[in-house]
């Protein structure tokens, strides 16, 4: 995948990109959202051999770039007939809350829909995500489920998840 539109890129993840995800993932900051409020405690060689598994039609992960710097990373993975299961990080805080997400998830799903040959997207993120929600909500995403307690992060809280 390589989307560019005015100054944001969004391409294939590689090898060279282990150790800014390695950085971004073992960032509890940036993971808590996720369920890792201590990160994932991963490596960039452990993360190299993720990448390399990576394929057009099983899913991919993206890095997102904004005048040409590194700030994120997007997903997709293929869920089987037509549809994809996407996810977004946009891990430099001081990029967030200014429409980025929004541009990024309507360039993404449009090349997913029209590239390949996807006809449906789904996802899902935490209750407590309440910024996620509001840009999911406003790109015409329905809520189809609210799991309530149904999981627990990496330090034992009970976690609710939206669909």
């Amino acid at each position: 995948m390589f989307i560019q539109k005015d100054n944001i890129t969004i391409r294939n993840a590689i090898a060279n990109d282990a150790e800014i995800l390695c950085t971004w993932w073992n960032d509890g900051a940036v993971m808590a959202h996720a369920g890792f409020p201590n990160g994932l405690g991963t490596t960039a060689a452990e993360i190299t051999l993720q990448l390399e598994t990576d394929t057009d039609q099983t899913g991919r992960r993206c890095i997102i770039k904004v005048d040409n710097v590194p700030v994120g990373e997007m997903n997709y993975r293929n869920k089987g007939e037509g549809a994809a299961e996407i996810g977004i990080k946009i891990c430099d805080f001081s990029k967030q809350n200014h429409g980025l997400g929004t541009k990024l998830l309507r360039l993404f799903m449009q090349s997913l829909f029209n590239d390949f040959g996807y006809t449906k997207i789904i996802l899902d993120t935490n209750m407590k995500n309440e910024r996620a929600q509001h840009v999911y909500e406003k790109l015409g995403f329905i809520k189809t489920q609210v799991a309530i307690n149904s999981w627990k992060n990496q330090i034992g809280e009970l976690q609710s998840q939206i669909y």
